[in-house]
């Protein structure tokens, strides 16, 4: 351990390359930490001669962050959870909380939970700032870097990514897949003793698709391939809104979330069918990063997103 090399990092060196992961501009991270973009690009200087690294480079008109940096980045988030705590000797009293906590979430949870969470969370904590970002744009890596506090989404029970071993999965709520068509749709009449809605019907028309670059292939899309079945997803969109919109306008038939198709707007007047076949179980989760439990903050946040859940 060479520590006269490591005397020469401070905590100041690990805020400032921290803020600079997340907002990747030298003004921005000087408007979060309350000081000069000089005294910023100081800082960076110094770090960037201790650890012999670049750290951050420009590529045409935005700041890009080398691989080190990048990897550094989960390591000098746990070291700021951790200094942190230390440095909280009280209870955490969101009364006078000034922090703010960063979500991310698909789209069609927007209309389940984050009207009733921030209702909930400002009147407890009304000095404290609520990020809430799209799943899309902040994606699972958020976690690791400490820019997201949680994601929350639907998804198979089965689908948790591998990948990230430090991600904690925790289900809010159950829930089960249905099909939604338009009220002129020819399969609307479908459904009753005389004319069940059959697996044959599903397929013989054209699907709308939900793209998630984190999530593996959904269950229900796995049994089709077991049968040797497949769906003719003829429009594939972000999220579940887009879809619905379509439904409404076409002859094509969208899988989602019950939950969902009984709650938002876009999907009312759809009709809701059940699906014909073994879609597996669906559930929505509460996802962070497990070494950031050890901020007070972050835990009350958790309390609360739990108290809510999608009820």
């Amino acid at each position: 351990m060479d520590l006269i090399k490591l005397s020469r990092i401070s905590m100041k060196h690990l805020i400032t390359l921290h803020v600079m992961l997340d907002t990747l501009s030298v003004t921005a991270s000087a408007q979060r930490l309350c000081l000069s973009p000089s005294s910023i690009s100081k800082t960076l200087g110094q770090l960037r001669n201790s650890l012999n690294d670049e750290l951050f480079y420009r590529h045409g008109n935005k700041l890009v962050a080398t691989p080190l940096a990048r990897r550094l980045g989960p390591s000098v988030h746990q070291m700021i959870n951790d200094m942190n705590q230390i440095m909280t000797q009280e209870v955490f009293d969101p009364a006078r909380y000034q922090g703010r906590f960063s979500l991310a979430m698909r789209e069609s949870t927007f209309e389940l939970l984050a009207a009733k969470l921030s209702a909930h969370v400002l009147a407890l904590a009304p000095n404290i700032r609520l990020d809430i970002w799209s799943k899309d744009s902040v994606g699972f890596d958020g976690l690791a870097k400490g820019t997201l506090d949680f994601i929350i989404l639907p998804h198979d029970r089965s689908q948790p990514p591998s990948t990230h071993s430090d991600l904690v999965w925790e289900t809010l709520t159950n829930d089960e897949m249905v099909c939604l068509m338009s009220p002129e749709h020819p399969l609307v009449k479908k459904g009753n003793k005389e004319q069940p809605f059959t697996l044959d019907d599903y397929l013989s028309y054209g699907h709308i698709g939900i793209t998630d670059t984190d999530l593996n292939t959904p269950f229900f899309e796995m049994q089709l391939a077991q049968q040797e079945l497949q769906r003719k997803v003829a429009i594939s969109v972000p999220d579940f809104g887009g879809a619905a919109l379509m439904c409404h306008h076409s002859e094509l038939l969208f899988t989602c979330s019950r939950r969902w198709a009984e709650t938002a707007f876009q999907a009312k007047g759809l009709q809701i069918k059940p699906l014909p076949f073994n879609y597996g179980e669906v559930v929505y989760s509460l996802v962070w990063h497990r070494p950031s439990m050890n901020d007070p903050a972050h835990r009350w946040l958790y309390e609360q997103i739990l108290a809510i859940g999608c009820n």
